[in-house]
């Protein structure tokens, strides 16, 4: 069953690290009213469906085709089923997490070393 365009912009942006508060000012709307676009509680404009592409910087038809199934096997591996449309798109999205998270990480490492240069434990 393909996903309904509420729940693809979800994914998208989860991929991305971006919060429903980010969107909702980018939109210059509440975070509540965000979120009842994301729980489809109201209806989505083709114009505001456009807003969102860009700034989740992605092409509208990236939206309407992202459909991916995700899954961890045995082996706590991640695991995708992907439509043909959207592989370099999720490939994509993964990369741009994994550079955020490796950035969070540096940042944490660096805030740890400097607790432990002023109060000398660990």
């Amino acid at each position: 069953m393909a996903s309904q365009i509420k729940d693809k912009i979800k994914n998208i942006r989860e991929l991305k690290n971006y919060t429903q508060n980010y969107l909702a000012d980018q939109l210059g709307i509440s975070q509540a009213a965000y979120s009842k676009i994301e729980k489809g509680i109201t209806d989505l404009s083709f114009n505001k469906l456009e807003e969102i592409a860009v700034i989740l910087e992605v092409n509208l038809e990236d939206i309407l085709h992202f459909e991916t199934d995700l899954f961890l096997n045995n082996n706590s591996e991640i695991v995708m089923t992907e439509a043909k449309n959207n592989n370099d798109l999720v490939q994509n999205l993964y990369k741009d997490k994994i550079i955020l998270l490796e950035k969070l990480l540096n940042k944490t490492d660096l805030e740890l070393k400097r607790y432990r240069d002023k109060f000398g434990i660990f």
